[in-house]
């Protein structure tokens, strides 16, 4: 689904610069993040890797496993379900894009070698312009189905294609300084069981889980004490907030005109594209995730977010309601950002009701209170 409102309609947006002179037209049945007449994809089932990736070791990646996937039902296959949307908000541009494809590998011409469902959903928060996160909405997803080591090794696939559209970018900025812009980028894909969010920049993934929140990402400011560590080891520093006084964001795609944030060497800038990955084994106690970008953070707490949407998915259990009231309820709390959000139900079924545990109730009586009863039962006995 592309990144309009609901789960229908064309966007008029072209996409940005051709990464080569050759351009290739692809027919499907998905709708895409923005309309093409022809983009130019390089075809080729293995892809050149990012240098940072050939020099680092697998486990630079940054992933964090899901802490008791080993009790996981065996027999248990989400059902996905998805809908989103999006708003201006009080901003006199849209730089929020999202894209849904609920059927990913049959929507990029791919054989489902696996069992249960196969999706991916991204949300891309521009900054200086739309065209890093419409390129990144474009690309990213592509990058992830043109890898041959995709379905197999999820985590490195989709840390991979990060930082090829990263490079891509770079490139077609090169090309055309028009397209000098940024976005931060987050990405889940859901492989039968196994959910995999890779977070770069500050949108947020929370999962439902029998109604408890449970965040599967992190958002990378450069006041957190890791990103700041990492940025100053990268010859960047942070001030009054912002990374080297620009950016409000650690990582992030694109901002390859910004000077001193994105190193031309292996070893990266103070500004990186490289996600952090969470992954955990999905259970029926998981209802549905919430991605979101940051204006819809910045009134939402994770819990209260997943509170709210429960309660909307209870009364129609439809996730492009959910969203659109996800939407508003952040207009309403007058959030100042651009908002886009997208809500993935793994059931087919409303999320049930929860029966809270009654508390056990202390009562004490005071010496008062133990004095007129003693004297009570005392005047009973004469």
């Amino acid at each position: 689904m592309e990144g309009n409102n609901g789960s229908s309609g064309e966007s008029n947006r072209r996409p940005p610069i051709p990464l080569s002179a050759a351009a290739t037209t692809t027919t499907t049945s998905w709708r895409q993040c923005f309309s093409i007449d022809s983009v130019p994809v390089s075809c080729k089932k293995t892809l050149v890797r990012h240098q940072s990736l050939v020099k680092t070791k697998k486990l630079d990646i940054s992933v964090k496993p899901n802490p008791g996937a080993e009790n996981h039902d065996a027999d248990f296959f989400p059902i996905v379900r998805s809908g989103a949307w999006a708003d201006i908000g009080f901003r006199s541009s849209m730089e929020d894009v999202y894209m849904c494809a609920d059927n990913f590998m049959s929507d990029y011409g791919l054989k489902n070698a696996t069992d249960g469902p196969n999706a991916f959903y991204g949300v891309f928060d521009g900054h200086g312009g739309k065209h890093a996160a419409d390129f990144a909405c474009y690309h990213l997803p592509r990058f992830i189905a043109e890898d041959e080591g995709f379905p197999v090794e999820v985590e490195r696939v989709i840390a991979s294609a990060f930082l090829q559209t990263d490079s891509a970018f770079a490139k077609a900025c090169s090309l055309d300084a028009a397209l000098a812009s940024g976005t931060t980028a987050l990405a889940a894909l859901v492989v039968g069981r196994l959910l995999v969010v890779a977070n770069a920049g500050d949108c947020r993934a929370v999962l439902c889980r029998g109604g408890n929140a449970i965040d599967m990402s992190n958002d990378h400011k450069p006041t957190c004490s890791k990103e700041k560590k990492r940025i100053e080891a990268s010859g960047g520093y942070v001030y009054d907030g912002y990374l080297n006084g620009l950016l409000n964001v650690a990582r992030a795609l694109g901002d390859w005109h910004m000077e001193g944030l994105k190193g031309s060497g292996t070893d990266g800038g103070p500004l990186s594209a490289e996600p952090e990955l969470m992954t955990r084994q999905l259970t029926e106690e998981d209802e549905f995730i919430i991605i979101g970008c940051d204006g819809i953070w910045d009134v939402f707490r994770s819990q209260n977010a997943v509170d709210f949407a429960r309660r909307r998915l209870q009364e129609h259990n439809d996730p492009v309601m959910c969203s659109k009231d996800l939407v508003d309820e952040a207009l309403k709390r007058k959030s100042g950002d651009n908002l886009a959000v997208i809500v993935v139900c793994f059931q087919s079924e409303p999320p049930r009701n929860l029966v809270a545990p009654r508390p056990r109730v202390h009562r004490s009586i005071s010496a008062d209170g133990l004095r007129e009863l003693q004297s009570f039962l005392d005047d009973l006995a004469k």
